[in-house]
This record gives structure tokens, C-alpha cells and sequence, in this order.
């Protein structure tokens, strides 16, 4: 397994990560898995004996099931080495402030996550998506006291766009708060769209990336083809509709590109859609999921897959997504002054 830093921080994260959203099985995450105690605890074994040291979670997976059971498997001298990242955000109940970014809802969120996952500390506390009506500077503000109180080592956000996340470090640094170290996106060769904004960001302003859903729900997995239905006991099967296609025909050339490469490597697709992603430059690390020990352990294995660069080129060629202005203009006009984070995504488009 290897390790590498948060952004700007010293901190070392595995390059795949543990999700926990089949813990539980409550309301609407029970589509997605409903793990108890036991089989999670093997789960949580199996990943890190493997090296994983980064367990991502959230207090809304399972209305904070997934979080109870986190901390019962890994609470006391269990604790020591692994890493808990977990977010705040969406609703916790039905009152008019147990949702949101405000002062008064990431305090108690963050407390009440600390008593589930039975820590003093989390390593990882991020927002879990975008507050319009919350001012950023109460929002960070609340994010710097908890990180001085001792509740909360580093920050990130989740599922921003370009202008939030760039907002929010720019009043870090003029109030002089805590900033963001990292963020977490969707991210696959089927849906690249972060390389428009949030890559080319965290590449200019020194963020960690980690990668949410990296088989796009299951669909990169090689499991579903085209003109089949989707399989019996798969996210598609229950009505998962995250994330949505736009481009069905193109989907299918992807995963067909997928299975090709990994016929020929003797690996799942699943193995070789994980491994395109490591391989990105602004990717730290890929958060994996799955209901059975045999999907964690195929997807433990992608962590030592190493693509050639004719693969990594088949990949992208497939996958490549016209380019929006005002980036067309800049491939036409500007190639001759680009920076390293303007190269996330113009960089392919530039080989053509």
C-alpha cells in the first residue's frame, strides 16, 4: 500500500480508503448495504490488515448507525494507527437548526459524532455539501474552534464547486482560520467533470483529493453491459440513481474499454477503473465500499495495479469529455502560458 500526504499537510493517508455506508442498513442507505456489527468488523480487518489507515464515514449514513458501528469496532486501544474521517451537513433530525453549517449544528454534530464513534478526536471532520444561507465566515469559524478545542485535527469539504471552495479558503486566510486540507468528490471515467474546476484547484491550492464512489455506483465494475439489465442485487437493481448518464452510448464504450484491459491483465475492470484513478496526479486517495469480503478484496487489489501509459491512453481517449469554454479558448489560445493546475484538464486535450 501506498501512502501519501493530504495536501499541504504531514499527514499520510493510504491511497484507498475504507467506506463504511453499508454499515447499517437504515432508511434510505439500506439500498445501498446493511452490515451489522459482525460482518463489518471482518470487513474492517481484512482492509487494515491490507494497509488501509484512512475509515471514511458520515453521521447521516444510517442516521449515525454506521458511525455507532465504526466506533464499536475500532473504539479503545483499537484506535491507535487508524484514522477516522467523517462529515456533517445534511439533516440529523427534524428541527429547524439539525441541519446545515451553521455554528450551532457542525458543534453538535461533531459532539454527537465523537459519542458514536466513541473518540476524543476525529482526524477528518469534513462538510458534507454546501450551505447557501450559512455565511462562510461563521462556518469556518465554527471549523477553526473545533480544531482548537481538540475535537477535530484537520478539515475538508465535500461535493463544492469551484467558487465554494475557493471562497472558503480565501476567508481562512483573512480571518486566519483553520483552511480546508482536503475534499471530497465524485470522481470516475465516466463522470470527469471535476477536472473543469476542483482538480485544477486542489492542484493550484495544495488539497487532497478523495474520491467518492469510484465505480460509479457500480457501474465501472463490469457487472453491467450493454443492452443487459441491471443485475440482480446491484445499486442500479434497488433504483440507485447516483450518478445520473447523460451519455448512455459513451458509458457503455468505457466499460467496454475497461473489460478489454482487464481481460488482457488477467484483473476485474472494477481493479483497472480503481487503478486509472490512483494514477491521477490530484488523486491522494480512492474511498472503496462494498457488501462482501469479496468485493473489498478484489478492490484491495487495484492498489498494486500499475497501468502502462498505452492503458492510461486507451482510457482517457474513451473517457475524454469535450471541453466547456471558456477552456476551448484556452487550448486554442493560451497553450504556450498554461501552469501545472491548467494541465489537469487541458493536458489530454493538448495530445489530441
Amino acid at each position: 500500500m501506498e501512502y501519501r500526504l493530504l495536501g499541504r499537510s504531514g499527514l499520510k493517508i493510504s491511497t484507498l480508503t475504507m467506506g463504511t455506508m453499508t454499515f447499517g442498513g437504515k432508511g434510505w442507505a439500506k439500498t445501498v448495504g446493511d452490515l451489522d456489527v459482525a460482518e463489518a468488523r471482518r470487513l474492517v480487518d481484512m482492509c487494515v490488515d491490507a494497509g488501509v489507515n484512512l475509515l471514511d464515514t458520515a453521521d447521516v449514513y444510517s442516521q449515525g448507525v454506521s458511525e455507532e458501528i465504526l466506533g464499536e469496532i475500532i473504539g479503545g486501544p483499537r484506535r491507535s494507527g487508524v484514522l477516522i474521517a467523517t462529515k456533517a451537513r445534511f439533516p440529523m433530525g427534524s428541527g429547524p437548526n439539525d441541519a446545515g453549517s451553521s455554528r450551532y449544528h457542525l458543534i453538535n454534530a461533531c459532539e454527537a459524532s465523537l459519542r458514536r464513534l466513541r473518540t476524543d478526536v476525529i482526524d477528518l471532520f469534513q462538510l458534507h455539501e454546501w450551505d447557501g444561507q450559512t455565511p462562510l465566515e461563521e462556518t469556518m469559524e465554527a471549523l477553526d474552534t473545533l480544531v482548537r478545542q481538540g475535537k477535530v485535527r484537520y478539515i475538508g469539504c465535500s461535493n463544492f464547486s469551484g467558487w465554494h471552495i475557493m471562497k472558503a479558503l480565501g476567508v481562512s486566510e483573512r480571518e486566519k482560520r483553520e483552511r480546508f486540507v482536503s475534499q471530497q468528490i465524485h470522481y470516475t471515467l465516466e463522470a470527469r467533470d471535476a477536472e473543469n474546476e476542483l482538480l485544477p484547484i486542489s492542484t493550484d491550492q495544495g488539497l487532497g483529493v478523495l474520491v467518492w464512489s469510484p465505480l460509479a455506483g457500480g457501474l465501472l465494475s463490469g457487472k453491467h453491459r450493454r443492452n443487459q439489465a441491471a443485475p440482480e442485487g446491484t445499486r442500479q437493481f434497488a433504483g440507485w440513481t447516483e450518478p445520473p448518464i447523460r451519455d448512455e452510448n459513451r458509458l457503455w464504450n468505457i466499460v467496454e474499454t475497461l473489460v478489454s484491459i482487464a481481460e488482457e491483465r488477467n484483473v476485474s475492470a472494477a481493479q483497472v477503473a480503481l487503478a486509472w484513478l490512483i494514477g491521477r496526479r490530484a488523486v491522494t486517495s480512492v474511498i472503496i465500499g462494498g457488501r462482501t469480503e469479496a468485493q473489498f478484496r478484489d478492490n484491495l487489489a487495484a492498489a498494486e495495479l500499475k497501468l502502462s501509459d498505452e492503458e492510461r491512453k486507451r482510457l482517457d481517449d474513451v473517457s475524454l469529455l469535450p471541453l466547456l469554454y471558456p477552456y476551448w479558448h484556452q487550448r486554442n489560445t493560451a497553450a504556450d502560458r498554461l501552469g501545472e493546475a491548467d494541465l489537469e484538464l487541458l493536458g489530454p486535450h493538448l495530445a489530441q
